[in-house]
């Protein structure tokens, strides 16, 4: 899926308290349900809500909001690993194999249906630890659709994720289908209560070798990018019939050069995790930045 290039003009993510959050990630993360009270809430909040309401920084979520996150802001030396998955399942094994394998946290962003079809792999993908975000439930191009079609985009998604098991592992991210944003339809995924998380580099293993990639390349594009904050992007599954998933062959590599630079992955939910008390000085010179 080919994406569009970045908007020029960015904002990037920064957040209080990462590096001390992202030391939270060995715990299971319980996070309430809906993600921001806003006037067009994802569903109606359950009964336990309230009970878990101090497990996300709501201020953290909101200051996500009206921009398109391509970059976490921090000079710390740590990168996020995401994936999408629209087509199908057939890099999973490996995928999940090495990211355990390294202890590594990722986030997944599925179509709500690939969720229909593989509600198995949400399970799966929860069990393991994993964060699962929201992909659009067809994963159109959000700028031929209706305004109302892209609501039901987002909503059927995030009820199919729900209904398909994900469980506490569901986020409040979501990802625009072929990183098409805009200014006017992030504030529409942000009213649903949702932030718009992107990437800093594609791997474009997605392409396959039809489309001129290998193995070489997508660590390559990867490895590129890396610098303090970046996000990287890289999918499940092939297109077009394809079997060789290209960015599961490259992820051991990946994985393993992010740890030889002096890098490390972060979960994107240390993002909302509440922060412990103001960032000191000290902090802020590790790059503890506020988005406020």
């Amino acid at each position: 899926m080919e994406p569009r290039p970045p908007l020029a003009a960015r904002r990037c993510v920064s957040r209080r308290r990462l590096g001390a959050a992202a030391g939270l990630l060995a715990a299971r993360w319980v996070l309430p349900e809906p993600w921001a009270a806003t006037a067009e809430a994802v569903s109606p909040p359950p009964a336990a809500a309230a009970d878990t309401a101090d497990t996300v920084d709501q201020k953290g979520l909101r200051a996500l909001f009206g921009s398109e996150n391509r970059v976490i802001r921090t000079r710390e030396r740590m990168v996020a690993v995401t994936f999408n998955a629209a087509w199908n399942d057939n890099g999973l094994d490996r995928i999940l194999t090495e990211l355990a394998r390294r202890h590594t946290p990722a986030t997944f962003f599925l179509t709500g249906d690939f969720a229909d079809r593989h509600p198995a792999v949400v399970q799966r993908i929860a069990a393991a630890g994993h964060g699962l975000g929201n992909h659009s439930y067809s994963h159109p191009h959000f700028a031929n659709v209706t305004a109302a079609v892209r609501r039901r985009e987002v909503r059927t998604a995030d009820r199919a994720l729900r209904a398909a098991g994900a469980g506490t592992a569901l986020t409040p991210f979501f990802r625009f289908p072929y990183s098409e944003t805009s200014p006017a339809h992030i504030r529409e995924v942000n009213r649903l209560g949702f932030a718009d998380i992107e990437y800093t580099t594609d791997t474009n293993g997605w392409k396959g070798t039809e489309g001129g990639m290998s193995v070489d390349h997508a660590v390559r594009r990867a490895l590129d990018a890396l610098r303090p904050g970046a996000i990287l992007q890289m999918h499940v599954g092939a297109s077009q019939g394809r079997t060789e998933v290209i960015d599961a062959q490259a992820l051991p590599r990946i994985l393993d050069a992010i740890t030889a630079r002096g890098h490390r992955a972060i979960d994107l939910r240390a993002l909302l995790a509440p922060r412990v008390h103001s960032p000191s000085t000290a902090d802020r010179s590790r790059g503890f930045s506020t988005l406020r």
